[in-house]
């Protein structure tokens, strides 16, 4: 059974070498007569497959690599089990859905289009590259795999990114991009440090070092600002609204569903969460501070956005500040993690599967299918109202989350999260009414794979806390006395929306233009900042240049003068040539004369 570690990281890799064997035959004519093979098949699609049957397990997996480095290592375990689970199911949904949302540039690829064949194949090769990076980085025990994993997932989700290849698509790469690099030199600069210091191989090793170090706190910390930029931590967040709109829908289900999850991850598993040793509360309190600021800064910045994706990704910034926040519990209070992990992987999974769902919804909008219109929004609702927490895996998450913050003495922390719930609920309202400004018109078949994988995963998604394992005890369902206290936030989102509905329509004029303000918001300060920092470098190079020349001309000058010295030393070498012999016989007369007189 080891052996399935190894394959469902390999199977992935084994897809794209198909589709790249596709691509070959293609290119090089040996099926020049014959129409394009399907490159969205049903192989593709299964390539989270061995990754979903391995989540199935109930026991724990490790298998050992002894040629890889210093010693790789790939574990399966009880902690390892549920995002790998909700993860590879989510994989798969989208894979589906993909088949169907790419359907009509599949079928311009079979007829001989270029351009819509090298953009299929670049999606059929990108997704299971990013793929194998994910599902590598889950199982990883070892540094060196781990590492190996995040940066394969997103270097290659880039080619998700910029699939459509127009001017938007090139821009949220381009922020995508940059900002990922940046984050990667953080993780590795942290990776380094702490696993240097102690001479650390495994990730295990790594928390016991960063807790021991006498710099463990500037450790935490690079790794902590390394992944979260992955996981939208609020000034890293801008590369979300950018990239998320641009990107094909299943792309941007799984970005906002399962990669960026892989940022909380890299905590779980970097940082000393629970260690009492450690000596990070003053950390613990930054991460806390920050996760909050971006739930409610994020919220006030997407419900102006005018693309619904646009809106469900700055739902993934507060959704993720809220995480953010459990994750900094940990370190403030130590003592309180081992309660609060289960927790926090039911939210994460939560999460996952209804922002995939919700993702998957916008694309459904656009192409309804043939089903009764009260139908088609209530199933685009029931995720929405469960991300709010409202209803099912959202209000069974929030309810656990309540009850162990409250026995640890944060009833702090609960009402300001219950506050960003409101703006959850507010985001969510506002991204369906933009779905709803921006529905085609009913043509979808009820048999499209595309349909029924949003069916599946909205289904899926409502039901959470049922299929997701986290361990014993299991998930507490809220008593009947508490859910006045966890339905007041979507009640309230659910007005607020309202009163802000009546009032754009009493104002048109005036919310639309309020409604205009660019996604991305820091990246374009951002991008201000680099110009002006790139005009400042031409600035300092061109006076540099300007010196290097007067430096250079006063060298000419000064060599000039000292040839011209040497010119006259050969005009004086010449005249002791020729006194050369008469002066040494006087020297020698001298010194005769000298001896005589002594």
């Amino acid at each position: 059974m080891s052996l399935l570690l190894p394959i469902a990281v390999l199977w992935p890799l084994l897809v794209l070498l198909r589709s790249g064997l596709v691509q070959a035959m293609e290119q090089g004519g040996m099926r020049r007569h014959e129409p394009r093979r399907e490159l969205l098949d049903g192989w593709w699609a299964s390539a989270p497959l061995p990754a979903l049957i391995l989540a199935l397990w109930p026991g724990e997996l490790s298998f050992a690599l002894e040629s890889w480095l210093l010693g790789g290592l790939w574990q399966y375990d009880a902690a390892r089990r549920p995002w790998l689970m909700f993860g590879a199911l989510l994989w798969f949904l989208a894979g589906c859905y993909a088949r169907g949302y790419l359907a009509e540039e599949q079928r311009c690829a079979e007829a001989g289009d270029e351009s819509a064949f090298r953009r299929l194949l670049g999606f059929s090769l990108f997704w299971p590259l990013t793929l194998a990076g994910n599902l590598l980085l889950i199982l990883a025990e070892d540094i060196p795999s781990f590492y190996l994993g995040f940066i394969t997932m997103t270097l290659a989700a880039y080619g998700l990114v910029v699939h459509t290849g127009n001017h938007d698509a090139r821009r949220g790469g381009l922020a995508y991009i940059v900002m990922a690099l940046c984050g990667e030199a953080l993780i590795l600069g942290g990776l380094l440090w702490s696993a240097g210091s102690a001479e650390a191989l495994t990730l295990s090793e790594l928390r016991a070092a960063i807790a021991e170090a006498e710099q463990g706190l500037w450790m935490a910390t690079l790794l902590w600002l390394g992944f979260g930029v992955k996981a939208g931590v609020i000034v890293f967040h801008v590369w979300l609204p950018l990239a998320h709109p641009v990107a094909p829908t299943p792309a941007s289900a799984v970005l906002s569903g399962v990669m960026v999850k892989a940022g909380v991850l890299g905590w779980l598993y970097t940082l000393p969460l629970g260690d009492a040793e450690a000596g990070l509360a003053r950390l613990g309190e930054a991460i806390i501070a920050a996760g909050l600021a971006g739930a409610f800064v994020a919220a006030l910045l997407g419900v102006v956005q005018r693309h619904p994706k646009a809106v469900l990704a700055y739902s993934s910034v507060s959704q993720l500040g809220m995480l953010a926040s459990l994750v900094g519990v940990g370190l403030v209070t130590p003592g309180l993690w081992p309660a609060l992990l289960a927790p926090v992987t039911l939210f994460a999974g939560h999460h996952g599967m209804t922002k995939g769902a919700l993702f998957l919804g916008v694309g459904i909008s656009e192409h309804p299918p043939r089903l009764p219109a009260w139908l088609i929004v209530t199933l685009l609702a029931l995720p929405a109202l469960s991300l709010g927490g409202a209803l099912t895996s959202g209000l069974i998450a929030k309810g656990f989350i309540k009850e162990v913050l409250k026995e640890g003495g944060h009833s702090t922390l609960v009402s300001w999260l219950s506050v960003a719930a409101v703006g959850s609920t507010l985001l969510v309202a506002r991204a369906l009414w933009r779905q709803w400004h921006r529905r085609g018109e009913p043509a979808l078949h009820w048999r499209s794979p595309m349909l029924l994988a949003w069916l599946f995963a909205v289904l899926a998604a409502a039901g959470v806390p049922l299929w997701l394992p986290i361990g014993e005890p299991g998930v507490p369902w809220p008593p009947l006395k508490e859910l006045p206290g966890l339905l007041w936030p979507a009640g309230l989102g659910v007005i607020l929306a309202g009163l802000v509905l009546l009032t754009a329509k009493a104002g048109k004029g005036e919310w639309e233009k309020f409604s205009r303000l660019p996604a991305g918001d820091l990246w374009w300060v951002y991008l201000v900042l680099a110009r002006w920092a790139a005009a400042g470098l031409t600035t300092v190079g061109g006076a540099l240049q300007l010196g290097s020349h007067r430096v250079r001309a006063s060298l000419v000058v000064k060599e000039r003068r000292a040839r011209a010295w040497l010119d006259d030393l050969t005009h004086y070498e010449r005249v002791f040539t020729h006194l050369a012999v008469p002066l040494m016989i006087g020297v020698a007369l001298l010194l005769l004369l000298g001896f005589w007189l002594g």
